[in-house]
């Protein structure tokens, strides 16, 4: 679906591949190209959400700035969704297979609405009704990787998220992401993204800052 507001193409779902950014699980999934065909009719949403974008480009108003940062946020989802929804059961793996599971999704729920949880595997398990070392196996085959490596991925997605958007304290952005120690936290998550949360936040925030002078 080739979408144009500017004469040229619209960057609505590029994935990063820049410094010390670590893509969502979903994303680390994708192709290269999602390539969703057009139709009369098809992906109604879709095309609303675009309009309103290309209007809020060409005719700036006050506010323009985070209307267009949310409707970026509501193209990406609205084309994975589509994307997802059109591809045969055979290619569907990963993260997003996951989510269909349904003895993972629970655990993965657990996961994604109360992350500071001290979870255990065994915790995790329950919520899919397996003992911990059958749950275990199926969730690594299912989501290609280990329960508790998975949470902590997810946990320091949250707090890179954290660290970029707020101006909360370490601590605050620590204890949000289950860790008791800011120490231990900072740790973890210069082992994640090879940067300590500082330096990650400054990075981030000069990067964001020079494409907003661009």
């Amino acid at each position: 679906m080739p979408t144009r507001c500017t004469g040229r193409p619209l960057p609505c779902a590029r994935r990063k591949a820049s410094g010390i950014d670590r893509p969502h699980p979903l994303l680390g999934d994708l192709p290269e190209v999602v390539h969703l065909p057009a139709g009369p009719g098809r992906h109604p949403a879709l095309r609303s959400a675009v309009d309103q974008l290309c209007a809020e480009i060409h005719r700036p108003q006050p506010g323009s700035d985070a209307v267009v940062t949310a409707l970026v946020d509501l193209l990406l989802l609205y084309i994975l969704r589509f994307w997802y929804a059109e591809l045969p059961r055979e290619r569907t793996q990963g993260w997003a297979s996951a989510l269909n599971d349904p003895l993972i999704a629970p655990a993965l729920k657990a996961i994604h609405d109360d992350p500071a949880h001290p979870w255990t595997v065994e915790s995790l398990g329950s919520r899919a009704g397996l003992s911990r070392a059958v749950f275990a196996r199926r969730f690594t085959t299912v989501v290609g990787e280990p329960p508790l490596g998975y949470l902590t991925a997810w946990r320091m997605a949250i707090a890179a998220r954290m660290l970029r958007e707020t101006v909360d304290s370490l601590s605050a952005v620590a204890e949000n992401a289950g860790y008791t120690s800011e120490f231990a936290f900072a740790k973890a998550f210069k082992r994640h993204f090879g940067a300590p949360p500082g330096a990650y936040r400054r990075e981030r925030r000069t990067a964001s800052a020079s494409l907003r002078r661009a």
